[in-house]
């Protein structure tokens, strides 16, 4: 098996982008085989309090891996910009600086969120019937954080340099791995709901171990001299300097879904695990956004590298067009076969009726959350870091001022749930849009040229 990869300064923008996201998109949905397996298995075995104290976990677990995230896509954005302008040595220089910077910072994370898990939870307003279980599901979930920052980083690095299929092999090898673990842990060695957390942690580590290994294996970018693996102050400094506002950016999303997780948790374990159900939904939906958003990323990078904005521009258009389509077939589905859809997850009529009603709110909004994901992808591609942090604080702002508005209206009920995501993603597509409309991103690239 050889390595190709993909450089997309030259040639048709949307063949590139397309011919990328591909299999991204299938990674990102046999990835979210990880959280879906473990709903179902959980929901259907073991009962809907278990699903909903495994949803419970959902937001906190993913502020935890937004940190490793953002810093991976930090520095795929250096590497994806150091490939476009043939900066070969440079890009080997911060493939090995962000390994160590993401690797001590992974491990950090694992060790301190454990501690923190029980006491998060409370805080959350958790309820007692499904607090203990949540707890024990999250300290194994949060304890796997370097696993997810060694599959992060190797995979940001793997699509900064036009490389989509290598990670996806090792990616599908893991989605099945994590199937069966699922099914053995909970079914015949009767872990409970602990078993579907230690399938998720062995399943992306071995994906991250096996990732890593063919990458040093056949990837030249990995193929190291002594100075290319040497620590650089600076180059450390500039992969933390990218990657922190996109943490940021991301960590505040994850808090305010916290936030909105809290709201959940208080009109009981039927709001819970509807909410559950729908989320797992939203995952699955957003995977066809969120690979062409990394597609776009990657696909900025390295024409921002080159020096090629127009060409930026001129992708961007066209991958909005795929979005809207996109949403709106999802729409049509949605609106017809929702409680089907939910029925998936759980078998209780209360949840079935909850959860496929809010799906049909939740469709309407898809395409502003298309817009805010291919915006999203094309300004981190760009470097637009400042810009960043901004984004992730308006989603902040929107989920805490809409979810409090929302509640505070007696007629809207646990519908404050689902109206404040619409209306979150409706407020930070039209602000994202405005600031590709500025144009202020075409100055933003983080390497010197």
């Amino acid at each position: 098996m050889t390595v190709k990869m993909r450089k997309m300064t030259e040639g048709s923008e949307l063949r590139h982008i397309l011919a990328f996201s591909v299999p991204l998109l299938i990674g990102n949905l046999f990835q979210q085989v990880y959280n879906i397996t473990d709903t179902v298995v959980v929901g259907q075995y073991l009962g809907f309090e278990k699903m909903a104290s495994v949803g419970a976990t959902g937001s906190i677990t993913f502020m935890f891996y937004t940190v490793c995230n953002g810093l991976s896509i930090g520095a795929g954005v250096l590497i994806s910009q150091c490939f476009g302008a043939d900066k070969t040595d440079d890009a080997k220089k911060y493939i090995a600086n962000s390994a160590y910077c993401i690797g001590a910072i992974g491990l950090l994370i694992s060790i301190i969120s454990v501690f923190l898990a029980q006491p998060l939870l409370q805080l959350m307003g958790t309820p007692e019937n499904v607090i203990a279980d949540a707890a024990d599901y999250m300290r194994i979930a949060v304890g796997g954080t370097i696993a997810v920052a060694a599959y992060n980083w190797i995979n940001s690095v793997m699509r900064s340099l036009g490389d989509a299929k290598t990670p996806l092999l090792f990616l599908i090898i893991a989605s099945l791995l994590n199937v069966v673990l699922d099914l053995l842990f909970v079914l015949v060695f009767n872990f409970g709901v602990t078993g579907a957390a230690w399938a998720t942690v062995v399943a992306q580590g071995t994906s991250a171990a096996l990732s890593i290994g063919f990458a040093f294996w056949k990837n030249p970018y990995f193929m190291f001299r002594k100075e290319h693996a040497v620590p650089n102050l600076k180059m450390l400094g500039k992969c933390i300097r990218t990657g922190v506002p996109i943490a940021l950016q991301y960590g505040m999303i994850s808090i305010s879904m916290i936030f909105l997780q809290t709201i959940a948790n208080g009109f009981g374990d039927v709001v819970m695990a509807s909410y559950t159900a729908t989320m797992r939904v939203e995952q699955l939906i957003q995977q066809p956004f969120l690979s062409l958003n990394s597609a776009l990323s990657a696909f900025t990078g390295q024409n921002a590298g080159a020096g090629q904005s127009e060409r930026i521009s001129k992708g961007y258009r066209q991958t909005i067009k795929v979005c809207l389509i996109f949403a709106a077939c999802i729409m049509v589905i949605f609106l017809l076969l929702n409680r089907n859809i939910i029925n998936c997850f759980v078998s209780e009529q209360d949840v079935i009726s909850t959860g496929g009603n809010a799906l049909m709110l939740s469709c309407l909004f898809y395409p502003f959350l298309g817009i805010l994901q291919v915006t999203r992808g094309l300004l981190n591609g760009a470097g637009d870091i400042g810009y960043a942090f901004i984004n992730g604080l308006a989603e902040v702002i929107g989920r805490v001022g809409f979810g409090l508005i929302l509640t505070a209206i007696p007629v809207i009920g646990s519908w404050a749930v689902w109206g404040t995501s619409c209306l979150t993603w409706l407020l930070t597509a039209v602000m994202g849009f405005i600031r590709y409309k500025s144009g202020k991103w075409r100055e933003k690239c983080c390497i010197d040229k």
